[in-house]
């Protein structure tokens, strides 16, 4: 059955250790796993579900009826003025056509005086076809149809009979279990139990993995028969999220609701009154969200997407790395497996700062971007390179990728620690292979222009007492997490050290997401949906990161980026970043000049615009003049007459103007883009319900 049912290890957690070891750490213990709730007969799996356009909530979603939103839109005061006008005038027609036809027909000899049978046929030939010319006429001019639908018939369904109705028939009962009947009389253990919808979703996503494979089957059936619906559990032994949910979830769909589009003219009427809703299809292209502090970045969407990919690993159907400050908030603790917080000695793991690489080159050039701020980007290319030579050779000499204060030290030209380097790679036989690199960086040492004094300068943030434990490769080091544990339905929590280190903070930053965007898009198994929320993406955003972004469409992967204003990153860095994402949310409070980026992001549309022109009347002869000269001696005013003009103009769908000051508190604008290219046009979203 593989890693699914039962999980396996839970991810590479310092080296070989797996993710049950945080149950089994004192310092961290896991509360016991809460009950399941249980669900109503009508199990999850058949609720309504309708397809819709990505950002809808599917459950108990009623499509857009464009009938009825037409009928909706016509008032009912004039509809049956026109009714009833167009009655009379109908009623009027056919009394006298009647009459007028009857009395030609006779004029003509066509009637049989003599032949009561015959007159009366042709008598009512003439009526019906009166009548069917009125229907046709006045029917249509007036819409009795629509009158019919909206009032007489909803009426007369209620009042036409009194018979009492026959009772409805009972629903057919359905099987919630019958796609896994297939794996025998074990199955039978789950009718009798509470199934909360974690335990619906990631028993059938368990048995879709099962496949062909006989071992894998006989697996799943004796789990299910010895645990029944906390058979193939999440190596935490959780079902649910400890201490409840904050958002609406439908994990059948994989769906997270955050609002209601609004009712307005500025959304897609596909959208208007109906649930708005995330999901992988539409995170898989990521997600920038920009708006300043205090507007809910965090609360209405980075914790309710960090709660929907906790539930999903759960479920097996995802993992999740959520990246914020200590005390953002994203979650308790106990939502995650993997808790990692740089200066804090309780925290129970650390970082591995090469993200278990497998290429020396890869883990040393990601290292050195990290440690690089914005305005030292133009050195990145040499800095690279003075990483990959120490970096590289190390770990041919020692078999394993050097510490802070190790790297440090080789960066800053320590001559002990080269001697034993040059040796030790002397004995293993490799040096002819990394000679070349050893004497570029001895060339290099002392010099003014030397990249690695400042890597070493840089890496000095990280070298820290409170800091250094969670990174050092010693013996009492803490269990590092690796970014390569992505193939795994891992929850990991980075609590940065904003407050006490705000410069290693933005270095971490840059690095998660960098490993992140690298490791996701390397992942040989994909089928877990991989996703990051990064709480403040401002120090992490550079040209690398924005480029491992655009890779992520492909791999089942998505970040979540939330930025206050994009006045702090590079302008070089502002167009790029907004051509990789897929997803763009302004909250209220931008700045004009970041509602510039999303309005010419998100494009024009044709408008109609009516223009009305007053000029005088001077039309007409003598009279007509002299009338309205008349008129303005008495009246003051000079007649005009109205011209009215319309056309189809090209106008922002939204301005800068309006996101930076017409946006209400509580609401925000997305545009989505799904992984298939789907698009949706910025929808006004109401955060608050």
């Amino acid at each position: 059955m593989g890693r699914r049912c039962g999980y396996g290890t839970a991810g590479n957690v310092g080296g070989a250790r797996s993710g049950t070891e945080r149950r089994e750490n004192p310092t961290h213990p896991s509360p016991s796993p809460p009950a399941p709730r249980p669900l109503p007969p009508p199990h999850l799996g058949h609720r309504p579900r309708p397809e819709a356009a990505p950002g809808i909530y599917r459950q108990h979603h009623t499509p857009h009826d464009p009938k009825a939103a037409e009928q909706a839109r016509t008032p009912a005061g004039p509809l049956l003025l026109r009714a009833a006008l167009n009655l009379a005038v109908g009623a009027f027609v056919y009394l006298e056509g009647v009459s007028l036809l009857q009395g030609l027909l006779t004029t003509l000899g066509l009637t049989a005086p003599n032949s009561f049978v015959i007159s009366l046929l042709i008598a009512a030939a003439v009526n019906a076809a009166l009548i069917i010319l009125v229907l046709m006429v006045f029917g249509r001019m007036g819409r009795w149809g629509e009158v019919w639908r909206r009032w007489i018939a909803p009426v007369l369904s209620r009042t036409v009979t009194e018979v009492p109705t026959e009772p409805e028939e009972t629903a057919p009962a359905v099987d919630v279990w019958a796609e896994l009947r297939p794996a025998g009389d074990a199955v039978r253990r789950l009718e009798g139990e509470p199934v909360g919808d974690v335990d619906y979703v990631r028993l059938h996503q368990a048995w879709r993995t099962v496949g062909g494979d006989p071992v894998a089957w006989r697996e799943f059936a004796a789990q299910v028969a010895a645990r029944g619906a906390a058979a193939c559990a999440h190596p935490s032994e959780q079902r649910d999220l400890p201490g409840g949910r904050t958002a609406r979830h439908d994990l059948l769909v994989r769906q997270v609701r955050l609002g209601t589009a609004q009712d307005v003219p500025k959304n897609p009427v596909t959208h208007r009154n109906a649930g708005f809703a995330l999901d992988p299809r539409v995170l898989g292209t990521s997600l920038l969200a920009v708006g300043p502090a205090g507007t809910g970045k965090t609360a209405s969407l980075a914790r309710p997407v960090a709660e929907a990919l906790c539930l999903q690993a759960l479920a097996g159907a995802a993992c999740a790395v959520v990246v914020g400050a200590a005390d953002a908030d994203l979650g308790p603790d106990d939502w995650y497996d993997v808790v990692i917080a740089p200066g804090d000695p309780d925290a129970p793991y650390g970082l591995d700062l090469y993200g278990a690489a497998p290429h020396s080159d890869e883990a040393a050039a990601r290292l050195a971007d990290a440690l690089l701020p914005d305005e030292l980007a133009p050195r990145a290319e040499s800095a690279r390179a003075a990483m990959q030579q120490v970096v590289g050779p190390y770990r041919a000499a020692y078999g394993g990728y050097p510490g802070v204060r190790a790297l440090r030290a080789l960066l800053a030209g320590d001559a002990e620690g080269w001697a034993e380097l040059a040796e030790r790679l002397r004995k293993s036989g490799r040096w002819p292979e990394f000679e070349a690199d050893l004497q570029q960086r001895e060339r290099m040492h002392g010099r003014a222009d030397d990249p690695g004094a400042l890597l070493a300068d840089r890496l000095a943030l990280l070298d820290r007492p409170a800091l250094a434990a969670g990174f050092s490769g010693g013996p009492d080091a803490k269990p590092a997490f690796a970014m390569r544990a992505l193939e795994h339905p891992l929850r990991v929590r980075v609590k940065l050290p904003e407050r006490s280190h705000p410069e290693a903070a933005r270095i971490l930053s840059r690095l998660l997401l960098g490993q992140f965007t690298q490791a996701a898009a390397d992942r040989r198994d994909r089928e877990l949906f991989a996703g990051m929320v990064l709480d403040d993406a401002t120090a992490a955003v550079d040209a690398q990161a924005i480029r491992g972004v655009q890779r992520l469409r492909g791999a089942n992967a998505g970040v979540l980026l939330l930025l206050r204003t994009l006045s702090d990153l590079p302008e070089a860095l502002r167009a790029p970043l907004f051509g990789a994402v897929g997803n763009r949310m302004a909250f209220p409070g931008i700045a004009p000049w970041d509602g510039r980026l999303f309005s010419e992001a998100w494009g024009t549309h044709l408008v109609r615009e009516t223009a009305v022109t007053h000029v005088p009347d001077t039309s007409g002869g003598t009279v007509r003049r002299a009338g309205r000269l008349l008129r303005k001696a008495l009246s003051g005013t000079t007649a005009q007459t109205e011209s009215v003009t319309t056309r189809d103009v090209e106008r922002h769908r939204w301005s800068p103007s309006d996101l930076a000051h017409a946006l209400p508190s509580g609401h925000a604008v997305i545009s989505l883009t799904s992984v298939t290219g789907e698009q949706v046009p910025p929808l006004l979203v109401d955060l608050r319900r």
